[in-house]
């Protein structure tokens, strides 16, 4: 069995420092021996350095939720992925699909992952489409964004990237349906096929395709077996640290 990893996407949560370290604390309470499993908790950029202390000593790493596409200069607000390293985090998230509603294309994710990459950062790229067919056309959305977003990178970029796929119609409040694991599973075939044709097929076995579309403590088990997950993007249910412990329990023992 296959090492599986659970990462947690704060968002913009909590609203405090005080209870960012709360969440952490719990969280690392709850999950004091794995085995097999690999986490990775993506808070709020402006928490990563106070919440590595409260990692240290722990099971678990810490994450960005995006960079800028640029190293430096004018660019206000920005983030970039050596100031990410430079505070020893290693990972990022790229191409979530609030990043992409928000104005990010698959040309700034490109730079951006090319960023991340030559920071020597790890990247979790997500995927999906925003409506599902039934002829298998979103499919085409699927190719193009991980055509795009991976065009021209360094040959290292096969062993540093994870890949989420986030059906967006699927998630959230304003979700028009429910993916199931038969679906995600589809998709995960797909998605390595269309890697083994932009990277070599030896470099896309080894990259982990994980589910993120509304991942709870109830259906987390199914997609991490029956749709044969190799880790999940977990949401709401990350803030939760009893939540996301039985998740990672979960993936202990898939």
């Amino acid at each position: 069995m296959a090492n599986k990893l659970i990462i947690g996407n704060w968002k913009m949560n909590p609203a405090t420092l005080k209870e960012a370290k709360a969440t952490l604390a719990g969280i690392k309470k709850e999950l004091k021996t794995l085995r097999r499993t690999k986490i990775i908790i993506c808070p709020p950029m402006v928490y990563l350095g106070e919440l590595k202390k409260v990692a240290r000593g722990g099971m678990i790493s810490l994450g960005a939720q995006d960079v800028h596409e640029q190293d430096q200069g004018p660019y206000t607000g920005g983030v970039s992925a050596f100031m990410v390293r430079d505070l020893g985090v290693m990972t990022t998230i790229i191409g979530h699909s609030e990043r992409r509603a928000a104005g990010d294309t698959d040309i700034s994710i490109n730079l951006k992952i090319t960023r991340a990459l030559s920071a020597g950062l790890a990247v979790i790229l997500c995927v999906g489409e925003t409506e599902r067919d039934n002829r298998g056309e979103y499919l085409s959305v699927l190719q193009d964004q991980l055509t795009k977003d991976l065009n021209n990178l360094p040959s290292v970029a096969a062993t540093r990237l994870i890949v989420a796929y986030e059906p967006v119609w699927a998630i959230g409040r304003a979700a028009s349906g429910v993916e199931t694991p038969d679906g995600f599973l589809h998709n995960k075939i797909f998605i390595r096929k269309t890697l083994a044709g932009l990277l070599g097929r030896k470099k896309a076995v080894a990259i982990p395709v994980l589910y993120g579309g509304s991942v709870n403590a109830l259906n987390a088990a199914d997609f991490l077996m029956a749709g044969q997950a190799d880790g999940l993007l977990v949401g709401r249910d990350s803030l939760n640290p009893k939540n996301f412990a039985t998740i990672v329990k979960l993936a202990e023992k898939a």
